[in-house]
């Protein structure tokens, strides 16, 4: 599984639009992390994932947006697992 998730990160981090992804498991649990994302930040990215799903009962897995000056983080679930991918805002 280890390999599945380095693989899957270093596709994500392959885009040249992305600069840093991260997978989580449902309890906070940072799994992997690649480019400019910060572990620390793996349990509020799974309670955000938790709380939006809590919000938005329609879909299953909905697509959580945050987004400040000069970046924005992209949070969603699949099954027990959050993925967090983060790129810089377009001028």
């Amino acid at each position: 599984m280890e390999r599945n998730i380095e693989k899957t990160l270093d596709e994500v981090k392959d885009n040249e639009a992305i600069i840093g992804c991260m997978l989580v498991d449902s309890a906070g649990l940072c799994l992997g992390v690649k480019g400019n994302a910060s572990s620390d930040s793996a349990g509020i990215i799974a309670a955000i994932a938790d709380q939006v799903a809590k919000l938005e009962q329609v879909s299953t897995y909905p697509i959580i947006t945050i987004q400040n000056d000069s970046r924005k983080c992209i949070i969603q679930r699949q099954g027990p697992v959050v993925g967090a991918i983060y790129k810089h805002v377009a001028s």
